[in-house]
């Protein structure tokens, strides 16, 4: 088991930026991957970022060049920065984990991109 903890959401104006943190705990060692999705009103979940248990990265065409996917492994916690938000980005994110075929989610934090 993976829990998984977001934070770090609000409201900017376009142009800002918000940095968005996933606290990890449990099974940790069994993670393959971290990814960030998002979920904006009335559309599906999309992935957004991810990063592998190598440090691999990858990232959505939509983000490239203005979001950051790292993670700190002392403090058990992956990060989203997101700079030059876009009223586009408006959405809730949410952080996931795999473990094999099982994905871990976490409860998903708000980010509300003003224009």
């Amino acid at each position: 088991q993976v829990q998984l903890v977001e934070s770090g959401g609000g409201l900017v104006q376009a142009g800002g930026s918000l940095r968005l943190s996933c606290v990890l705990s449990g099974s940790i060692f069994s993670i393959t991957a971290i990814d960030w999705f998002r979920q904006a009103a009335g559309k599906q979940r999309e992935v957004v970022a991810s990063i592998s248990s190598g440090g691999g990265l990858g990232y959505a065409d939509s983000v490239k060049g203005r979001f950051t996917i790292s993670r700190d492994n002392t403090k058990n916690t992956v990060y989203l920065q997101m700079n030059s938000l876009k009223p586009e980005d408006t959405a809730v994110y949410y952080c996931n984990a795999r473990v094999g075929d099982v994905d871990y989610w976490g409860q998903g934090t708000q980010v509300t991109v003003s224009s």
